[in-house]
């Protein structure tokens, strides 16, 4: 029998989005084949104390939800009690147990940002998923959409403010987006998802609040042009060098925009797929995909969001997400499955990237030898 792969999944986080990780986290859980694969739960508490042993979901869910329970489903847990790799993700960890293969499901800061990235890589783990600068310069929308605009990729105008700026000099801030970005604009924290902190201002009144609400969850917030009469359009990617791009898909939100409870509370909002669009435009969302892909060096998986103006019937990238929700109601699994890809056989192909992407690291020599051609 071949031997099944360790499979550490890291969820929860030291983030607004914790609860979002551990529900896509125990969808990918179950849908791991039981026959390729045995799981090792690693959790990651708000505070940061990571959580190797014992039933880390449970410890993180105040018990309502428990590794027995998943037990009854067909879920493989290994609650491995060697030392593990010597690595120091916290203070309260002094190691992460054996795995062959690390699934990252992190939403947010400390998780989707790189540095999560960045231990893996410094234990030379293999992981599924975009590497450092791409999760970090997917977290951060402002150097995001400086990248999309280097590449002549279209994106909605947008300005930078600092927290200090705004607490400082308010006025003098609210001039500014007046005169370079105008009213409705988007105003949202710079590195943070799930739209935590996004608010649409409508009017100069309105701004305070949207400005001083972002500011809890970042030094950095992004006020952006609101895209009239906009359709929320969206798009998978998968691979390593050569991505793939999926079928199209709409959000309709049951709220003006597609905001926290329309994402994860109520089930107002409605998801079209495949999205009824032109089969031009249809076409141009899954090259613009791949292009804002390849332009972060993306890894893995990714999900682009699109805004599609019914005015002017402009089609704007508005940001790329390196960890897209998991569960399996949501948009990037759902996409895959109307393309022909199901669930499981998509977790079993991240893992096959992760790997890949893995080995052809190591292909680059860590030497060097003076003379040598």
């Amino acid at each position: 029998m071949t031997k099944r792969l360790k499979v550490g999944i890291i969820f929860g986080g030291k983030s607004a989005e914790h609860e979002v990780s551990i529900n896509s986290a125990q969808n990918v859980m179950r849908a791991l084949d039981k026959n390729k694969y045995e799981v090792v739960p690693l959790g990651i508490s708000k505070e940061g104390r990571w959580l190797t042993r014992g039933d880390p979901l449970k410890a993180l869910t105040g018990g309502q939800t428990s590794m027995p329970q998943l037990l009854e489903s067909g879920y493989q847990i290994v609650d491995d009690q060697s030392t593990g790799r010597e690595i120091i993700p916290g203070t309260q960890a002094a190691g992460l147990p054996e795995v062959d293969v690390i699934f990252p499901v992190l939403h947010g800061p400390f998780g989707e940002d790189g540095t999560v990235q960045g231990l893996l890589e410094l234990a030379d783990i293999p992981y599924v998923g975009a590497g450092v600068l791409s999760s970090a310069v997917g977290m951060d929308k402002a150097a995001m959409k400086d990248l999309f605009r280097s590449h002549n990729l279209p994106t909605p105008k947008y300005s930078v403010i600092k927290r200090h700026e705004w607490e400082s000099t308010p006025e003098a801030v609210q001039q500014r987006i007046a005169a370079e970005i105008g009213y409705p604009c988007f105003v949202k924290p710079v590195n943070m998802g799930s739209s935590v902190g996004v608010h649409k201002v409508h009017a100069v009144g309105e701004l305070a609040a949207a400005m001083n609400d972002a500011a809890q969850y970042d030094r950095k917030i992004l006020a952006e042009y609101a895209v009239p009469d906009a359709r929320e359009i969206e798009c998978s990617v998968l691979g390593n060098d050569d991505p793939i791009a999926s079928v199209p898909g709409e959000v309709v939100p049951g709220h003006e925009f597609y905001d926290y409870v329309a994402k994860y509370i109520d089930d107002s909002s409605e998801l079209i797929i495949p999205a009824v669009l032109d089969p031009a435009v249809a076409q141009r969302v899954r090259e613009l995909s791949i292009k804002a892909f390849v332009a972060l060096d993306g890894a893995g998986m990714a999900r682009v969001d699109f805004l599609l103006s019914r005015t002017t019937n402009e089609l704007y990238l508005n940001e790329l997400n390196t960890i897209p929700g998991f569960t399996r109601i949501s948009m990037y699994p759902k996409l895959w499955e109307a393309s022909g890809i199901s669930y499981s056989e998509l977790i079993d192909r991240l893992i096959d990237l992760a790997l890949e992407r893995h080995a052809d690291k190591h292909r680059s020599s860590t030497r060097y030898e003076r003379g040598a051609p």
